[in-house]
């Protein structure tokens, strides 16, 4: 019943959007995959307008006018419109930064518009009501299974004029999903971040590439301190942050130093060309590696995190105008296993894409999860190069439906891992008392998470067991002593916890803390579960 943490969890919403079908182009369907509380599982159908391409259009007309334009196939005779500055937003002064800002606007409200209408709408508020009520932020993972809605920037909905942006949001974690995908693997916890960095190949009729100039510049940037105004909940805790550069490799040397070493993140900066097998990265002038075979590489060997900053990455592959269904290199990636892929919607600049990359690998070493780093460098884009423009838009992160987001482990407030003194801590252990061997669980540094999922210290296998229901953490008051320290239990479930206190009285603990002393028992969830005994070894702690 127990195996050999992670974030709290945060209550989780999942949307998928589709079309309907051939006969009729302009119409979608739009449902609840998953939801916090059972009636939340709404289905609703929806009109896409042709003010909504229009829309659409003339923001691809000013925010990618090199690209080829992207509309609907329910509205492709339409061209891009000269949209009137006074029917966008209200305007005091018109002129190109205003006008910019408001079809931002403008898009993202008719987005949040159209995909939150009626019934969708109440599930979200509804769910970010009880997110909130819990005191966490509300995990919202949009699935877009038309493979022609891919390209719209679902990442700028907003609900109104000065509100923020979804993906930005602090009360929301804004990531793309796939429901078409493998089961996730067992994840490992690490207790740092380890990069590959991978530099690919030049082509010709690209843009040059210096690549051992970008590869020096990558990794001081990832190692560089947080760009002002960013506050991490564990300033003092960040974990260490290990680059490994290749440049050039061939796909044998990159095979073999994937598969020598234990990379949490893998990170590809280069060319590639599109394909319908998630493409093919260009390492070197002898060959490459396509995206089906990656997603394997990179699944076999327990990679977390994929970031590409390539120009096509999360975008699907196009074959006579037409989009392919699940054919961008993020979604294959997530198809076969790999936890999360973020790739850029359209091609950024170097100094944007590394302002990015610095500060969403730095809230990551503060031992934030994915998507919540994910949103607080995309609002370092925006605060650099403003809203008006469109840097902040092109990072798209893909999640897999069943990772929670936990690229190492988190700690506790107050708890200071000290590896190279485990002596300092006094040595405890659970003991299960349900079973006639009574097999001890240790409390490695100081901490020990408990619940019902694989991926915490402590598995306890039992219904009335939230997926992250408790840790037990180890506080000193002194930084510099830490034999004065307490144990306490700390509930963050549903049902509470049970602790049998020294008096031999049962406490029930819910959503708060309680210190522990050597000898007493606790149950996770209900009386009637099994009985645990928290144990400190005073003499191993002497030795």
């Amino acid at each position: 019943m127990f195996c050999p943490l992670s974030v709290d969890e945060h209550p989780s919403l999942n949307i998928a959007v589709a079309r309907l079908g051939a006969t009729t182009p302009d119409n979608y369907a739009v449902w609840v995959l998953k939801a916090p509380y059972p009636g939340g599982y709404v289905i609703e159908n929806c009109t896409w307008t042709i003010e909504l391409s229009q829309i659409w259009l003339g923001w691809q007309g000013l925010f990618n006018p090199g690209s080829r334009p992207f509309c609907l196939p329910c509205h492709q005779d339409l061209s891009i419109p000269e949209l009137d500055l006074e029917t966008i937003a209200p305007a005091e002064a018109p002129g190109p930064q205003l006008y910019s800002a408001n079809l931002m606007q403008h898009l993202g409200i008719n987005l949040w518009q159209w995909l939150f209408c009626k019934q969708v709408g109440n599930a979200f508020a509804q769910s970010q009501g009880m997110a909130i009520g819990q005191g966490k932020s509300l995990r919202l993972r949009l699935e877009i299974r038309d493979p022609d809605s891919i390209s719209i920037p679902w990442e700028i909905m907003q609900s109104q004029h000065g509100k923020p942006a979804i993906s930005i949001d602090r009360l929301v974690l804004f990531s793309r999903t796939n429901s078409d995908v493998d089961p996730l693997p067992p994840q490992r916890l690490d207790r740092s971040i380890k990069i590959l960095l991978v530099l690919g190949q030049n082509i010709p009729g690209s843009p040059n590439l210096d690549l051992e100039r970008e590869s020096t510049t990558i990794s001081q940037a990832l190692r560089s301190t947080m760009p002002s105004g960013f506050n991490p909940p564990n300033r003092l805790n960040p974990a260490g942050c290990h680059v490994d550069t290749l440049v050039r490799p061939t796909p044998a040397e990159l095979i073999a130093k994937l598969e020598t070493q234990q990379y949490n993140v893998f990170f590809y900066a280069g060319h590639g060309m599109p394909a319908p097998d998630g493409g093919l990265l260009l390492l070197n002038d002898v060959g490459g590696l396509n995206g089906t075979e990656l997603a394997q590489l990179l699944v076999r060997c327990g990679v977390k995190l994929a970031v590409f900053n390539s120009c096509w990455g999360a975008q699907p592959y196009q074959h006579q105008q037409q989009a392919v269904p699940r054919s961008s290199l993020a979604e294959v990636l997530l198809h076969y296993g790999v936890p999360a892929v973020l790739a850029m919607r359209d091609t950024i600049a170097d100094r944007e894409a590394l302002s990015f990359i610095q500060t969403f690998t730095q809230a990551l070493a503060h031992r934030l999860s994915i998507d919540e780093a994910a949103a607080i460098a995309r609002q370092q884009l925006l605060i650099s190069f403003k809203f008006n423009q469109p840097a902040w838009t092109l990072p798209i992160l893909y999640m897999h439906p069943e990772f929670n987001g936990e690229l190492i482990r988190p700690l506790a407030e107050a708890i200071t891992e000290m590896p190279s003194v485990p002596q300092a801590i006094p040595v405890a252990y659970m003991r299960s008392l349900s079973f006639h061997t009574h097999p001890d669980f240790p409390i490695d540094g100081g901490l020990m998470r408990v619940g019902r999922s694989s991926d915490n210290d402590l598995v306890v296998v039992e219904p009335w067991v939230s997926q992250r229901h408790a840790e037990i953490i180890y506080r000193s008051p002194s930084m510099t002593d830490f034999t004065q320290g307490i144990y306490y239990l700390r509930d963050t479930s549903r049902f509470g916890s049970y602790v049998l206190t020294l008096e031999n009285k049962w406490v029930k603990v819910h959503a708060r803390e309680f210190p522990l002393e050597s000898g007493m028992q606790v149950k996770f969830g209900s009386e009637e579960g099994q009985v645990l005994e928290f144990r400190i070894d005073r003499q191993e702690w002497l030795r």
